[in-house]
């Protein structure tokens, strides 16, 4: 019977290079005291014995984990994921592994911040569109864990995102200047806050483009409605059934959008002619529905938030706490001058 070979130590590395254990502690983990080619013929000795380097062990020297958080509220919805595929790029090489920590409804979320399961198990703490309350982000500092906030702000946390009033704004002044006068907002809520902070900027958007134009902003031309498809769907069934019909609705998601299209489309309606839609983030679906849009950077902003949090895990702070990505305004088949053939 042949016995497995036992896999390789640290203190079978120091053996065979002929160096202590501690030096070879400091070139595997990439820290200071050792000569560069020292530190290489230590790892390519590590190499030869097929050593790989054991994170709970070199956390012990190092006094890190290894890893990273990242809270968010979801992880398959079309933002979120976007937006920690652009973190994974920054954090890739790094040899760091990603926690995730979903608080998708009221009660995961509770529970996170009663337990707060990222203290000693990250090294940092990556927060993607959670608006927070002021106890929620009072609750995450203290914990000798940088955090990092994508999208949604943290107080005195570094933050990347965009400026959503402005993007919006913009999206309600292209309506205005295409002619329409009667425009409606669909406004997005969830029941967990996830998307609060977008959502109110957005919206202070609309009504500042609005204001400029000096159009009336009548209570039926502003609906609530679930973020998502379903929410755009039947906030748009709400609107066709006012006394007087707008001829634009602006909506805070493209998902909110492309299900506010569906409805349009089973009630025999065709966007850009009988009535204008426009979107906001330029999801992975917006060019296929031919709707126009408001674009945001997704990956870009995770990319950012990874660059942050790793520059706050070697440094203690971040050069650039503050990054706001421009966003730009795309024009497609569903906005349309009123009446518009």
């Amino acid at each position: 019977m042949t016995v497995p070979r036992r896999p390789a130590t640290m203190a079978d590395v120091a053996a065979r290079a002929q160096v202590a254990l501690s030096t070879v502690s400091r070139a595997l983990n990439g820290r200071p005291g050792v000569s560069p080619a020292q530190a290489e013929r230590i790892r390519a000795v590590a190499r030869e014995l097929h050593y790989a380097v054991s994170p709970a062990a070199s956390g012990l020297v190092t006094g890190r984990s290894g890893a990273v958080g990242v809270l968010l509220p979801h992880i398959d919805q079309w933002f979120h994921s976007t937006a920690l595929a652009g973190l994974e790029d920054a954090l890739r090489g790094s040899g760091l592994d990603v926690l995730l920590y979903r608080a998708e409804s009221a009660a995961d979320r509770a529970a996170f911040f009663q337990s707060l399961p990222f203290r000693r198990r990250v090294d940092a703490l990556v927060v993607i569109a959670v608006s927070l309350t002021a106890e929620e982000s009072s609750a995450l500092s203290g914990h000798g864990v940088p955090v990092v906030a994508v999208s949604s702000r943290i107080p005195g946390a570094p933050f990347v995102g965009i400026d959503d009033g402005a993007g919006a704004a913009g999206a309600v002044r292209h309506l205005t200047n295409l002619g329409h006068r009667r425009i409606a907002v669909i406004r997005s809520t969830n029941a967990t806050g996830s998307f609060g902070s977008a959502s109110t900027s957005r919206f202070a958007g609309f009504r500042q483009a609005m204001e400029e134009r000096k159009l009336p902003v009548p209570p039926e031309y502003v609906v609530s409605a679930p973020w998502g498809m379903e929410g755009g769907s039947e906030a748009m069934a709400a609107l066709l059934s006012s006394a007087d019909i707008p001829t634009a609705v602006f909506t805070e998601s493209d998902e909110v959008a492309i299900g506010a299209l569906r409805t349009l489309r089973r009630s025999n309606l065709v966007a850009g002619r009988d009535i204008s839609v426009m979107g906001f983030d330029n999801h992975s679906m917006a060019d296929l529905m031919d709707l126009s849009t408001v674009a945001q950077p997704v990956r870009e902003q995770g990319r950012i938030g990874g660059q942050m949090a790793l520059e706050a895990m070697e440094t203690g702070s971040v050069e650039q706490p503050e990054t706001v990505l421009p966003t730009r305004l795309i024009v497609r088949g569903t906005t349309a001058a009123p009446g518009a053939e």
